[in-house]
């Protein structure tokens, strides 16, 4: 969830989740250094107020020095207690320790109209013990928690085992506390916290229980400490129910989405930088970052060179995203991505045999190829780019973790012999048997160097046939669209061994009309690249 950790298993399987803040002081978050020795955590922490399980604890002294920090037991999956200061919390969620820190760190870093930072406790790690709990102890909801999963597969959750976050202590009390002492007033705390609200919202967060206890002020000697405006200076301590505003998560799903706008249009130039869990490849004469899908146990090939365009493929931002059947005869489907990227992808029929008659010329010829693998057809869709045809935008491969098997007489084994010999960076051929391949590719709706200066886009898209019954063409200028295609393809050396009006991809402007190519013809890509052959074929490898 963009939060990088140092992940440690300690020799009785507790899992460390340590973070940069954290890093530095990995010997004193040893799980044996505040919780693990039950004796020294007994008599070296003390409870503090809320309704949440959580203890300031002194570590043990590692390296010279202990620490002071701040544990608390995650709730994800809890119900969450009644409205507090009015709040409705009904629809209200309690974070994933992963979530938290996710969301912490960014509101550390988020600016907003108030000056200065808005101060809060550093998050130093997750821990996370080995030992099976019983949903009875652990209070939680086991829906909640398949929820929480589904919708973030990338963490590391397991429904029966307990989760703590740690904090660094941050010195002072909180406003609670400074209202029985007489520091504040009722009326002063009060107006205290509709300021962290206030000043939570101008960063584009929210907190639905937002209360004294959550507010920490620092005693000076004769009143609370304040900054050079004379406001006293807070900092804000608890993230269980911290979420984005709805205006902030729009920006940030903009941001995402123009980034990525960018990355694509220059998705080929070099990067000298690769992260340990990516490699560059090249297959069939394309260039892609491999790395695998931890969420999934499978595989992911991005087109380019550009290592950040990873991110955006990952199988949990478009593979449980509301989507819509494009195709009546294939697995095809339209979807907008978590990072609102539209996109088309597809299940390859790599290794299925055609369902067609050898006793028809046009079938047996398609019988006799075979289904190209995803990585011929992306292969071909960047030589007919290359060879000014046009064609949609090739963007990733994904292999799952585990697919449907393929009975015996219908398997095609010719694409897996044939790629055996190219392999990934570690060790594995490109195609195996039990795992099937998505091919991902760009919604069209303008070329990526124009939607790069402008996020515009020109037009949507529709099919060649699709048009024809719409009455966007009529019949000649339809057969004329084929029978180009079929010459333009000729001309690159390819044929489509099953060429047809919705493997022809048209561009309708936002005036209802078809943009038209440089003969007056509308201008056509092509959109199917399965059955696509290149006279002669050529030999595999990686050429």
């Amino acid at each position: 969830m963009g939060v990088e950790y140092v992940h440690v298993t300690t020799g009785d399987g507790d899992d460390l989740y340590l973070t940069e803040h954290g890093l530095p002081f990995a010997a004193q978050l040893m799980p044996d250094c505040f919780w693990a020795d039950e004796a020294w955590s007994r008599s070296n922490r003390e409870r503090l107020d809320g309704t949440s399980v959580v203890y300031r604890i002194r570590t043990k002294p590692a390296g010279g020095r202990s620490r002071d920090i701040v544990l608390k037991w995650n709730r994800m999956g809890q119900d969450v207690p009644g409205a507090t200061g009015g709040e409705d919390l009904l629809t209200a969620e309690f974070n994933s320790p992963f979530e938290e820190f996710a969301l912490t760190g960014e509101l550390r870093d988020a600016t907003g109209s108030s000056p200065g930072r808005l101060h809060t406790h550093k998050p130093l790690a997750i821990y996370v013990p080995a030992k099976l709990m019983d949903w009875d102890r652990l209070g939680r909801k086991q829906y909640k928690i398949e929820a929480r999963q589904r919708a973030h597969p990338d963490m590391p959750l397991h429904l029966r085992r307990n989760y703590a976050v740690i904090y660094e202590w941050i010195k002072g009390i909180d406003a609670a506390r400074a209202c029985r002492e007489g520091r504040l007033t009722a009326d002063e705390v009060d107006t205290l916290v509709a300021r962290v609200e206030r000043d939570l919202r101008q960063r584009g967060f929210v907190v639905r229980d937002n209360k004294p206890h959550h507010v920490i002020v620092r005693p000076g000697p004769d009143a609370l400490v304040t900054g050079r405006e004379g406001q006293i200076l807070y900092a804000y301590v608890d993230f269980e129910l911290l979420e984005r505003t709805p205006q902030r998560e729009q920006e940030i799903r903009a941001a995402k989405r123009r980034a990525y706008l960018v990355k694509q249009a220059h998705r080929f130039e070099d990067r000298a930088v690769f992260p340990p869990h990516l490699r560059p490849v090249k297959i069939l004469g394309v260039d892609y970052v491999y790395g695998r899908t931890e969420s999934t146990n499978g595989a992911l090939w991005v087109v380019g060179k550009d290592p950040e365009l990873f991110d955006y493929f990952l199988p949990e931002k478009w593979r449980k995203t509301p989507r819509t059947k494009i195709s009546l005869a294939n697995q095809v489907y339209e979807t907008t991505t978590k990072d609102n990227i539209r996109l088309v992808w597809r299940v390859s029929k790599v290794g299925e045999q055609p369902d067609m008659d050898p006793f028809k010329e046009d079938e047996r010829r398609i019988l006799d190829y075979g289904y190209n693998s995803p990585f011929e057809e992306i292969a071909l869709s960047m030589l007919l780019n290359a060879c000014g045809l046009g064609a949609i935008y090739p963007r990733a491969i994904y292999m799952t973790g585990d697919g449907a098997s393929i009975r015996a007489g219908m398997f095609d084994d010719r694409r897996y012999i044939r790629h055996a010999q190219i392999r990934t960076p570690d060790g594995q051929p490109i195609l195996r048997e039990g795992h099937d391949y998505i091919i991902i590719w760009g919604y069209w709706n303008g070329p990526d160097e124009l939607l790069a200066v402008k996020d515009d886009p020109p037009y949507t898209s529709i099919n060649a046939l699709r048009a024809y019954q719409e009455g966007l063409l009529d019949e000649p200028t339809y057969m004329q669209l084929m029978e180009r295609a079929k010459q333009r393809l000729a001309k690159a050396g390819i044929e489509d061994l099953n060429l047809r009006g919705n493997h022809l991809l048209l561009s309708l402007e936002s005036s209802g009309r078809l943009a038209p190519g440089d003969d007056g013809l509308p201008a056509v890509l092509i959109r199917n690249f399965e059955l696509l052959r290149q006279i002669p074929e050529p030999a595999a490898g990686e050429g």
